[in-house]
């Protein structure tokens, strides 16, 4: 029996549980929408956009763990999540380049607002970290892509 079958067996089986699917139903925009709260709240305390993306890639994986990895793909195709990626690190480097244009170092934030310095921080902080989190949502979701398809023939 190959790693495939078994895989597909499992979530035949967990496709057969209705309380399972019926709370993940309601779980999973909550998981989402704290990975959010983590994103946006990250320049004030304690998170961020790491933890913001590994928080928003557990709440798609779970998804894909009970509904099964092609709704997932419905939800974020894997050339979606690819683009995702790179568009993350566009605009963390965009940020930086950004700044040594407006004539100070790489990642200076203050550069990015000569009238404010303190807007720039803010702007500047808040850009990377969303660069940041979406870079990690699409490198974790893509993980879960190249490890459940393993054995199906990609």
């Amino acid at each position: 029996m190959s790693d495939s079958d078994s895989m597909q067996r499992w979530h035949l089986r967990m496709r057969e549980k209705p309380v399972l699917r019926i709370v993940a139903k309601r779980f999973i925009p909550f998981v989402l929408l704290f990975a959010l709260y983590v994103q946006f709240h990250g320049d004030y305390g304690p998170g961020g956009g790491f933890q913001a993306g590994v928080i928003f890639a557990a709440g798609l994986i779970l998804y894909a763990m009970i509904f099964g990895r092609e709704a997932l793909e419905k939800v974020a195709p894997p050339r979606a999540v690819e683009i995702a990626a790179a568009l993350g690190v566009l605009l963390y480097t965009g940020v930086g380049v950004a700044t040594m244009l407006g004539g100070g170092n790489f990642l200076a934030y203050g550069a990015l607002d000569s009238h404010d310095p303190m807007h720039g921080q803010h702007l500047g902080i808040l850009l990377v970290e969303a660069g940041v989190g979406i870079t990690v949502a699409a490198v974790m979701t893509a993980v879960y892509f190249c490890y459940a398809g393993r054995g199906a023939g990609e």
